[in-house]
């Protein structure tokens, strides 16, 4: 039961009558080459001694014509051996049916499965491949030779992904063929990750097959490739309207039914299915076959009146017969002669270089006559049935034949072993086949890989890209994707309303990265790295310190050195002119005291510049906290000292006693006591220690001390600020005092200056980051210790140095006496 003729047409029905049968049309070569294919293998087992010997194999060939009630008549005449269908009554006699084989069509197959079942009759299907016939106990006895196509499903979502397309097109036709493929074609698509632009349908029953509607959807898509599952007669309507819309840029992805099909493979589709790939039953070899096609003859009596048909077709000549007697001599329309050769002419009837279908319905004659060959072979007592019977040869059941076919091993002639799983399935193997353009300007359809589900080791799908011929004018693989890819450094966020394929691209954010193709989410670098400018991998951060290489440092480092010799050049100068009246008024010892301490808080500064070590971490704060410690604590009893020593000269005064020398050193060693008590107490219960600070500064590792408790850095910190404060005031409340016996008013402005840059080091200080904000905290002690040098001895060393006429006990006495008048 198959097609021989590829169309239809329907008689005008009155109402008033029976409906005359269906009038086939459109004899298609490449269809009757598949019916020569059952007349060659039935000749060919009959040949062969060893298979049903004594025994003769005959066949009978029904029409549909693409019409269901053709197939679902003739098979009934196949049950009854009757000219018309008498359903539950067999006429036949002398020969047994054994089996059916067909339809190509699922939808038909379905129809055939269900009447045969009944009956156990095994049925063979050459081309059906709706997975709805793999229901084992619905259809009990279907069987077929090609594969199922939730196997083709498989592959096809393996192909599009295989070359990145994720942006799908599908159309199919509206039959069981059709609608089951597409929708397992989709299912395993977007299980793989893909997405779907559309689907539309080729609708059988209408003139014009959706056709309009569906190239219009095709032709505004952005989806390059597309899937159709369709056979090619009603496929050709959609293409021709897309010849007519001028649909280009497609790639068509073609299901095993129009992969191979001759009636497409002609220039007038060239350009539009030049490039399409897509899945074709495997190919086989039949020694033989092309021989024997060419040596048929009208004048043979099996198929006569096809033969005549395709001798027309082929020769473009009429054969004489009852219908048409003569040829007029002024016809122009040859008369055949039947000497005409069929070696002569290529076309698709006799193209053996490619058998797929007519391979399969070649395979299922052998199916039967093997199955048959098991049956007669059984030895009595040894059977598979009860007993341990044997079926007859010359009088079996259909079920006893249909045991034999479901345990059936069949070597093929290429080499291959056929076999029959529990649903009737054999195994999957597919041909991946490219069209292109052949030597004379013609499509074929090369081999460019393989499906195999039978290879038990290695990968079942292979492929060949660079064999492959694309026909949107791309030199490399076609892009078939609603978004493109999102480059290393952005993710993917999906836009409302769309696929998932449909996306945007968005750049990582600060301090993330990814580094594929694609990226769902962007990832964080480790702690100690970075994305680098591009976000698409990461590099180790840069360490971050004042360090003495460093152009700030070597300046701070070299400030701090110089600026602490300033001190002792003074304290040199006092020690020469320690007998002058202005260095023995204002307390000599105690201001050689404060410039050692002045030199010492410029070196201090020195320990903040290098690698911040724990010991150089704890060392740090310390030592600016006690260094500058005593500096504020002598020029406080300084001030102090000065306002005493101006009480004690009034006559009976009592604070005379005070003005002794070690009064002063106690005050210092009173207030430098109390910060080295802070100090102690910061360092054991929370002492500052060093830490490495990614998060201040984007791709930078700032190593930093860490002052374990601010509580305690604020309170040494704060201490130095009291003890300036305090100079301040008392100095402040004394500037109007005698200036040869005090310095209030220096120590105002060297203690306002103080005050202000620590004061400024504050805000400063919290507003910056890393190594800068160390140089803010060096910067402060520099600058305040400047400020106490030059408010504190600039003064005296410009009169010691450059005014010795003023440094006499007359010039300073003077001053008194005017003062005191």
């Amino acid at each position: 039961m198959m097609n021989v003729h590829m169309d239809n047409t329907f008689p005008n029905t009155s109402y008033k009558e029976r409906p005359g049968p269906a009038i086939c049309t459109t004899f298609m070569l490449d269809t009757y080459q598949r019916a020569q294919a059952v007349h060659f293998a039935v000749e060919e087992i009959n040949k062969t001694p060893n298979v049903l010997p004594n025994i003769t194999l005959g066949f009978q060939l029904f029409d549909s014509c693409v019409v269901l009630q053709r197939a679902v008549s003739g098979t009934l005449q196949l049950l009854s051996g009757h000219g018309k269908p008498v359903p539950n009554y067999q006429c036949i006699q002398k020969t047994q049916l054994a089996a059916v084989i067909g339809h190509s069509s699922s939808t038909y197959s379905i129809s055939l499965a269900h009447i045969l079942g009944l009956y156990r009759y095994p049925q063979i299907s050459h081309f059906a491949t709706s997975p709805l016939l793999s229901n084992h106990i619905q259809f009990r006895s279907f069987f077929r030779t090609v594969p199922s196509d939730a196997f083709q499903s498989q592959g096809l979502a393996q192909l599009v992904l295989h070359f990145g397309w994720t942006w799908i097109g599908l159309v199919a036709i509206d039959d069981d063929y059709g609608q089951q493929g597409i929708q397992m074609v989709k299912r395993d698509i977007i299980k793989a990750g893909a997405c779907v632009a559309f689907t539309e349908t080729i609708i059988s029953s209408q003139q014009d097959r959706n056709a309009p509607h569906i190239a219009r959807v095709v032709k505004d898509s952005t989806a390059t490739a597309v899937v159709i599952f369709s056979n090619d007669i009603d496929l050709s309507f959609v293409l021709d309207e897309m010849l007519r819309q001028n649909v280009t840029g497609k790639v068509w992805i073609a299901s095993e039914a129009w992969s191979t099909s001759s009636s497409l493979s002609v220039s007038k589709y060239s350009r539009l299915l030049l490039g399409t790939i897509g899945f074709a039953l495997h190919s086989g070899s039949m020694p033989g076959f092309g021989d024997f096609l060419n040596k048929i003859n009208p004048s043979m009596v099996v198929g006569n009146q096809w033969m005549k048909t395709l001798w027309e077709q082929v020769f473009g000549c009429k054969i004489q017969d009852k219908i048409f007697p003569k040829v007029q001599p002024n016809s122009s329309i040859k008369e055949c002669t039947g000497q005409e050769n069929l070696e002569t002419i290529r076309n698709s009837y006799n193209d053996v270089s490619s058998l797929r279908v007519p391979y399969n319905i070649y395979t299922a004659v052998h199916v039967v006559a093997k199955s048959l060959d098991d049956l007669e072979k059984c030895k009595k007592g040894g059977g598979p049935f009860p007993n341990g019977a044997c079926a007859d040869i010359e009088n079996f059941k259909p079920w006893q034949l249909l045991h034999y076919m479901k345990k059936l091993r069949l070597n093929t002639s290429d080499g291959r072993q056929l076999f029959f799983d529990e649903n009737g399935d054999p195994p999957a193997v597919y041909d991946i086949v490219n069209w292109q353009l052949g030597p004379e300007g013609k499509l074929q359809q090369v081999k460019v890989g393989s499906y195999d589900t039978s290879i038990t080791s290695g990968n079942i799908f292979t492929i060949n890209t660079s064999h492959i011929h694309w026909g949107t004018g791309d030199l490399g693989v076609p892009v078939s994707v609603c978004s493109p890819s999102c480059p290393p450094g952005f993710r993917k966020a999906a836009r409302r309303g769309e696929p998932s394929c449909c996306f945007q691209c968005i750049p990582c954010p600060t301090g993330e990265m990814a580094n594929q193709m694609d990226s769902l989410q962007c990832k964080i670098c480790p702690w100690d790295m970075w994305p680098n400018p591009t976000q698409d991998y990461c590099v180790p951060n840069t360490e971050e310190f004042l360090s003495h290489e460093d152009p700030l440092g070597i300046t701070l480092t070299a400030t701090g050195i110089s600026s602490s010799l300033v001190p002792m050049g003074i304290f040199g100068i006092f020690i020469c002119y320690r007998t002058t009246p202005i260095v023995r008024a204002n307390n000599y010892s105690l201001s050689c005291l404060l410039l050692v301490s002045l030199s010492l808080c410029f070196l201090c500064s020195l320990v903040f510049i290098g690698y911040p070590q724990y010991e150089i971490c704890i060392l740090r704060q310390v030592t600016f906290g006690v260094v500058f410690a005593l500096c504020v604590s002598c020029i406080l009893a300084k001030t102090i000292m000065v306002v005493i020593a101006f009480k004690a000269t009034r006559p009976g005064s009592q604070l005379r006693k005070w003005t002794r020398p070690h009064v002063s050193y106690l005050i210092v060693i009173s207030c430098i006591l109390i910060q080295i008590f802070i100090c102690i107490m910061w360092l054991t219960f929370s002492p500052p220690f060093s830490e490495v600070n990614s998060e201040s500064n984007s791709g930078v590792l700032v190593i930093q001390c860490n002052e374990g408790s601010p509580l305690a850095f604020w309170a040494m910190l704060g201490y130095l600020g009291l003890l300036a404060f305090i100079s301040f005031i008392v100095a402040f409340l004394a500037r109007r005092l005698p200036d040869s016996f005090n310095e209030a008013k220096f120590i105002t402005f060297s203690m306002l200056a103080f005050l202000s840059v620590w004061l400024s080091y504050i805000p400063a200080s919290l507003s910056s980051r890393g190594k800068y904000m160390v140089a803010m905290e060096i910067f402060a002690i520099q600058s305040s210790t400047w400020g106490l040098v030059i408010c504190m001895f600039l003064p005296k060393c410009y009169i010691i140095v450059f005014r010795p006429d003023m440094n006499s006990r007359e010039k300073l006495m003077a001053k008194q006496n005017n003062h005191t008048n």
